[in-house]
């Protein structure tokens, strides 16, 4: 079983999801006859591997697992198939194929169950029956699992496609998701009391949740409120964010590798075993779980960058000291120093050539001309200079066809940063872009276009918000920060200044930047059961008046991990007049959240 321990020490008790989640999968696996083997959704291996290992899958008689492909199945003489799949139509077709070509094949009889994740969908249904093999399965169940736990503090639905289901094709499934999941918090901690949002999918969420409401009002709900508010973010509201560099430590990981459900892929030839040799190679590739059960981890995550080297400098002096100890010590202190420090060293010691080697190739990344360069460019724009014409580095990168992504990013945060871009601006990007990549790439910008991220110049808007919100901010120091812009060495993420200025001094000291910000600003008390009791109202085992507030900060379309470590940051401060726990549809980066909107774009990074 893996740990999880660590999901144990923050303020809301985040490994009741991960609990729930094993304990509903061990019950569908269960229902099934015999040995199994598990046809995956290759999108949900990822989200599983966070609260069930293989070793865990063996002891309920899962013999195999294969990906969702089309065709026949690889051979396994198991008696139930189970597929566990999102409700796509898409995947219907190869799941109907699996079964057409597993039957045609004869041999052993085998059961099929089909599972979605979280719900079933009428229209996946029909797909089955066209084909004909909707009678074939034993079972078609669901595995209602929504919100799995990242960390002690943050939860992630892993919902891949929300931001583009919701702004580019108006779909709202992800939204009344979402909706159904803050219900489930609800039963959980209690109702939440205020709840706040700002954008058009934060007031469907909303809505969606009062009616979920209205149809629970008979559930027993828990009598205490452990959670004092609800933030419910729209991607849309801050575009600029995600598409921006990030520059904590977790942050450029996920740039450069992408991380994907707490795991991170890194080239093999870097890292070695303590003993000289080669470590096991998986493709070039070795794969690394991230986590704050790692105490260093846990400790440089968060920093800006360039605070990571001395942080990791200090540690290392620390394992030094601690080992050089034992050379004062008694035989009896050297007997324990053997048997418990010994091995904690040896730990902090591969956790610490770990990180150094990640620094390091990171570092050979940020260190480039490239990188510097685009950089500079981002914060030109974000402190508004120059932003109303053509910028020469996105001009020169196209000239040199650099990778279409890294172009893509710069002239949306340009667009973000000008409150649009000029009608004759949009036109030679546009026209520049297709002739140099390719005009099957104008599917990519007209979605871009219709999801916010590229748009032609209306209100300007930018420069009072910039003001007003204080955006950007000068000489911003990394080593010890004291304001939420080191994420961006110099830029505040907007969606998480909305979130400090909600908890001090509240929205109505803004509430001209928020009318300049797109859609409805929600602040909205929600009433809790008769019975139900806030924290602060419990007597000895409740919380003080001055103890800091509870606030869930819920981004629609996705979070950046700079983001989280700005939050984290406004938790860890003396005064705060708030803690914050963080639920996102998806861990997100500008890459995944541009190549989401395009068939034809391969992501960089992460996705």
């Amino acid at each position: 079983m893996t740990s999880a321990l660590h999901l144990m020490h923050g303020r809301l008790r985040t490994n009741i999801f991960r609990d729930e989640a094993r304990q509903k999968f061990v019950t569908l696996l269960d229902k099934t006859v015999g040995t199994k083997a598990i046809v995956w959704d290759e999108r949900l291996t990822g989200p599983f591997g966070l609260v069930a290992e293989y070793s865990f899958l063996r002891e309920h008689d899962v013999a195999k697992m294969f990906p969702l492909r089309a065709g026949r199945l690889p051979p396994s003489d198991v008696d139930t198939v189970v597929f566990l799949v999102r409700p796509e139509v898409g995947l219907m077709e190869l799941v109907a194929e699996n079964v057409q070509k597993e039957e045609e094949q004869g041999g052993r009889r085998k059961e099929f169950v089909l599972c979605f994740m979280p719900t079933g969908s009428g229209a996946c249904e029909r797909v089955l029956e066209e084909r004909r093999v909707r009678g074939t399965f034993s079972q078609i169940t669901s595995l209602e699992v929504r919100l799995l736990p990242l960390d002690a503090d943050l939860l992630s639905m892993e919902y891949p496609l929300g931001f583009k289901e919701y702004a580019l094709e108006n779909d709202p499934s992800c939204l009344f998701e979402a909706a159904q999941a803050l219900l489930e918090i609800q039963l959980k901690f209690g109702i939440i009391p205020s709840i706040c949002g700002k954008g058009n999918a934060a007031k469907k969420v909303y809505d969606y949740l009062l009616n979920l409401r209205r149809e629970h009002q008979d559930s027993e709900f828990p009598t205490v409120c452990e959670i004092d508010t609800l933030l419910l973010i729209d991607r849309e509201v801050d575009l600029i964010t995600p598409v921006a560099t990030q520059l904590t430590y977790e942050g450029l990981i996920d740039e450069v590798f992408g991380i994907h459900n707490n795991t991170v892929k890194l080239p093999s030839e870097k890292f070695v075993k303590q003993d000289g040799g080669p470590i096991e190679m998986t493709n070039d590739r070795k794969q690394f779980l991230l986590s704050s059960a790692e105490e260093l981890y846990a400790d440089i995550r968060d920093k800006n960058f360039n605070a990571v080297g001395p942080a990791l400098s200090r540690k290392a002096k620390q394992i030094s000291a601690q080992y050089e100890e034992r050379h004062s010590q008694s035989v009896s202190e050297m007997k324990n120093f053997v048997k418990n420090v010994l091995p904690t060293i040896k730990a902090a010691k591969e956790s610490l050539g770990l990180h150094t080697s990640i620094a390091e190739l990171i570092k050979e990344r940020t260190d480039s001309e490239s990188f510097l360069e685009a950089l500079q460019t981002e914060q030109e724009m974000m402190n508004a200079i120059d932003t109303d014409r053509a910028h020469p580095h996105i001009e020169q990168l196209i000239a040199k066809k650099a990778d279409l992504t890294r172009v893509l990013r710069l002239i949306c945060l340009q667009s973000a940063c000008n409150s649009g871009l000029k009608p004759r601006l949009m036109d030679q990007y546009r026209r520049d872009l297709l002739q140099t990549y390719g005009f099957q790439h104008a599917l990519t910008l007209n979605n871009l276009e219709r999801a916010s991220l590229l748009r032609t110049q209306g209100r300007t808007t930018y420069s009072a918000l910039r003001r007003q919100l204080k955006l950007t901010v000068d000489d911003v120091n990394e080593q010890a920060p004291t304001d939420i812009s080191y994420t961006f060495s110099g830029y505040a993420p907007l969606s998480v200044r909305l979130a400090q200025l909600l908890a001090r001094p509240g929205w109505r000291s803004v509430s001209e930047a928020l009318a300049l910000l797109p859609g409805p600003t929600l602040m909205e008390e929600q009433p809790a059961p008769a019975a139900a009791r806030n924290r602060r109202d419990t007597g000895p085992l409740g919380l003080s008046a001055d103890d800091a507030r509870l606030t869930l900060v819920v981004f629609l379309g996705g979070a950046t991990f700079a983001e989280v470590a700005a939050l984290r940051f406004l938790s860890s401060q003396e005064d705060a007049p708030t803690e914050y726990v963080i639920a996102t549809t998806k861990m997100i980066n500008g890459n995944s959240l541009i190549s989401s909107l395009s068939e034809e774009l391969v992501p960089v990074g992460g996705a």
